[in-house]
């Protein structure tokens, strides 16, 4: 039986009961995830009067069944994998075992300590009304949850995004698992079928398969994480496999049949786009295959607010609805669907909803990493965007095998690349593939935000040995194109006369 009475205690308290709305609010929040609980916490921490609703859990996908529990998965995986070549470090060890259910245990612990933060009680502590069930809109300018009213000023959609499943015969009689239940597994599958070569898919998949289930990964494309660096997502599939995992490219599922209790899933197309047919048993499958916006139940009509089913809540680069006093951010409008863009959106809503700002959603920068081991980092265009938008850029990739800190850690996979606008040092993006690249693109993050050139990285001082010293070495590498012919003949001419 899973027991997650602490976690519920802080993010769906027992007994709640909700507040007497307090006349009209300043602003309204649809939706306690990231994008709502910045939203609303910023807005009250500047005096507005606010009310927060949440139809399911405080904390949305990310505390629940997102990057929180996700996280805490793969870091035990991670740890199996280490143990398992310790060997090479000169450790020895008599076998790795993975004990699952302690696993699983271990990451309701931690989630369960982190949920205070998002909690109901501490939203209500910040002068915020809490109101607990399912919002719909009742018009242009009010919000219904039960049989109560909730006038607003302002209101922000942040209902989040959930797992899209597809129709394939047979799935949902078989049944499965997505990112919002796969947590709840109590006993590790022997044969897992992943369904989805995204960053979800990649991360579980792995991680599943280093704990030591058999893993097969199905992607319709002709690679995995078809939107990232070529290079680098090849990378992400040799470590894969090296753990275990059977990798399908250019595949589908056409169906999935049931016998003796036993899921076998049909795929189509294994290979390269061959119209072969094969069959895989499974004792779980896992869906993985992008997330839709969730938009039931809001009745966003009644507020004369614009919508498609698939890519969510329309809005302006301001992040305003076609309702003028509706705005909306995070994964029910986006299509950057991560928790650290949820965050930066809703800081805009504040400024913009509330204190006639004009601050627009083009303008951030927004990195992404996808946490498999090693790790795949990202930021800006990539060189196929590159080509598409007619922009020429130059590359510059430093391998980690020449970084000494990666050499001294056994971590020599992968590079740090980025690419400059032509002729300059102006970064317009880059990806890094290795062991801690979410932390590291952050510098490339910063210095794109604040418009600073690759060659400040030369003249930066990182301690040495770090990771980061790629940088450093990639700033060197952009100078040394500068010292052309000429530039050596006039230097050699000055040492010369003096």
């Amino acid at each position: 039986m899973i027991d997650d009475s602490d976690l519920l205690s802080h993010v769906r308290p027992p007994g709640w009961t909700n507040p007497t709305p307090r006349g009209r609010y300043d602003l309204v929040v649809l939706g306690a995830g990231t994008a709502g609980l910045v939203t609303a916490a910023g807005a009250a921490g500047l005096g507005a009067k606010v009310a927060l609703v949440e139809r399911d859990r405080m904390g949305g996908d990310c505390l629940n069944v997102g990057c929180v529990p996700s996280k805490a998965l793969l870091a035990a995986a991670r740890v199996a994998a280490t143990a398992r070549r310790a060997g090479e470090f000169g450790v020895s060890t008599t076998g790795v075992t993975v004990n699952f259910a302690a696993v699983m245990d271990r990451m309701r612990r931690l989630r369960a300590s982190l949920a205070p933060h998002d909690s109901a009680e501490r939203f209500r502590s910040l002068g915020i009304d809490v109101f607990l069930g399912e919002a719909r809109f009742a018009g242009h300018d009010s919000v219904s949850v039960g049989r109560q009213a909730l006038r607003f000023k302002r209101a922000a959609i942040c209902t989040g995004a959930g797992a899209t499943v597809p129709p394939i015969p047979g799935l949902a009689e078989a049944g499965f698992l997505t990112n919002e239940t796969v947590f709840d597994v109590r006993s590790l599958p022997h044969r897992l079928v992943v369904l989805g070569g995204g960053p979800i898919g990649c991360e579980l998949a792995q991680a599943f398969a280093r704990f030591g289930c058999e893993v097969t990964l199905v992607e319709k494309h002709d690679r995995l994480l078809p939107k990232e660096d070529l290079d680098a997502a090849a990378i992400v599939r040799q470590s894969f496999e090296r753990d275990g995992g059977r990798v399908l490219l250019e595949s589908s599922v056409s169906s999935v049949e049931k016998t003796d209790g036993e899921p076998t899933v049909r795929i189509v197309g294994s290979g390269r786009g061959a119209s072969e047919t094969s069959s895989i048993p499974a004792d779980a499958i896992l869906v993985a295959l992008g997330r839709q916006p969730n938009l039931e139940s809001l009745d966003l009509g009644a507020a004369k607010v614009e919508f498609d089913p698939r890519e969510g809540v329309i809005v302006d680069d301001r992040l305003r609805t076609t309702n003028r006093r509706v705005y909306a951010a995070g994964d029910v409008c986006s299509r950057f669907k991560f928790t650290h863009a949820a965050d930066a959106m809703a800081r805009i809503i504040i400024q913009n909803a509330l204190f006639l700002g004009r601050k627009k959603a083009s303008a951030l920068t927004i990195p992404w990493c996808t946490y498999t081991s090693p790790e795949l980092a990202h930021v800006g265009i990539t060189p196929q965007q590159a080509e598409e938008d007619g922009l020429a850029i130059d590359t510059f990739t430093q391998p980690f095998a020449s970084v000494d800190r990666n050499v001294l850690d056994g971590e020599i996979e992968g590079f740090a690349r980025v690419h400059l606008k032509r002729g300059t040092d102006t970064i317009v993006g880059g990806t890094i593939i290795g062991e801690h690249a979410g932390d590291l693109i952050g510098l490339l993050s910063h210095a794109m935000t604040h418009g600073q050139g690759l060659k400040t990285f030369s003249s930066t001082i990182f301690p040495y040995p770090t990771r980061a010293e790629a940088f450093r070495k990639l700033g060197d590498a952009y100078n040394r194109t500068r010292l052309t012919p000429t530039a050596k003949r006039v230097l050699a001419t000055w040492l010369k006369w003096t």
